[in-house]
């Protein structure tokens, strides 16, 4: 996945049920550097995904917060912008 993703076909279907779990307010994800998803409340199968979703600025925590706690999973505006289309095509 490239860090400056800006067509959702560029993204792998996991990559974007990813993206709408946390659009659907399912998703927390960890205070960190190498940020962890969890959905749900279970750990993400594919952390690295994850890792490239935040690193490439998808999805962010919304709140500063304690390193390696939890908190709730946020789109970016890229993120949402990204994932407007695929919402209005359904």
């Amino acid at each position: 996945m490239n860090e400056k993703v800006k067509d959702p076909e560029s993204l792998s279907c996991r990559a974007l049920a990813m993206l709408r779990a946390v659009a659907q307010g399912r998703a927390e994800i960890t205070v960190s550097l190498e940020p962890d998803l969890y959905v749900d409340g279970l750990p993400c199968s594919d952390q690295s995904t994850a890792h490239r979703l935040a690193h490439a600025g998808l999805i962010r925590t919304p709140r500063e917060g304690v390193p390696g706690s939890r908190v709730a999973a946020e789109l970016s505006e890229t993120g949402q912008d990204l994932l407007e289309p695929l919402a209005s095509a359904a």
